[in-house]
């Protein structure tokens, strides 16, 4: 019966797809382009959107520039494309709704999408993983894209906090191009990994601080909860505890 409906109906991730489809096609057409550009001009993109969200320009009817642009960063900084299917999972996060993916299908990698977008706004993203050991390993894996993009990125550990700058050289191999910085100065970057736990504790320390001064958390903006039995979902604008 299920099958017999998907045929009449289609199934749901058909109708998502289609949902999508102009969207996808938008960005394809902006790859051919993007791809003639320099490395300078593909960096300076993020000020132009910044300076078009400053006009008046919704966030939102950046999208698909936004997505092209880190679709193509991440092609020449990685060596990876993000696919028509991931492109997808991004808008999906970024309508607050949840992305299931198995593993190995590129949940790290579709997370760029949304968090660059929402970080032009420099309010602050929150990207929420699941332990010590990936909070440190994603800023690494993914900074080279959003350095050239010109964003900062933060890193929460559970007794320290870091920068990730391609210069910084660290004696210790797991802390490779993460810079030790006050935790205050990782949470203002534009893009902030850490835990659950780091953020709520946090979160719990600034309500209990006797001076405003010590607070190292600022108003919260956005977040995506990654890696949660394979599921990546998005709390998008809304509190994490």
């Amino acid at each position: 019966m299920v099958k017999l409906l998907d045929k009449l109906f289609g199934s749901n991730e058909d109708k998502v797809a289609k949902r999508f489809l102009h969207r996808i096609q938008e960005i394809n057409r902006l790859e051919v382009d993007l791809e003639k550009i320099s490395d300078a001009d593909l960096s300076n993109k993020t000020n132009q959107f910044r300076a078009r969200l400053g006009n008046g320009i919704p966030l939102n009817d950046l999208m698909a520039e936004a997505f092209a642009v880190v679709r193509e960063v991440s092609k020449r900084t990685l060596g990876q494309r993000q696919y028509d299917v991931q492109l997808i999972g991004g808008m999906v996060l970024n309508n607050g709704n949840i992305a299931e993916m198995k593993t190995g299908e590129g949940k790290t990698l579709v997370a760029t999408l949304p968090t660059y977008l929402n970080a032009l706004g420099g309010l602050g993203v929150h990207v929420v993983t699941v332990n010590d050991y990936l909070s440190r390993r994603d800023p690494v894996w993914m900074g080279p894209i959003y350095h050239m993009l010109g964003l900062s990125v933060g890193c929460l550990q559970h007794d320290s906090a870091f920068i990730y700058d391609p210069s910084f050289e660290s004696g210790d191999m797991s802390y490779q191009f993460l810079k030790p910085v006050p935790r205050k100065q990782a949470y203002l970057a534009d893009i902030t990994y850490g835990t659950n736990n780091e953020f709520g504790f946090d979160y719990l320390r600034d309500n209990m601080v006797l001076d405003l001064n010590q607070m190292v958390q600022r108003e919260l903006n956005y977040a995506i909860v990654d890696e949660v039995d394979n599921i990546l979902i998005d709390e998008a604008r809304t509190p994490l505890i």
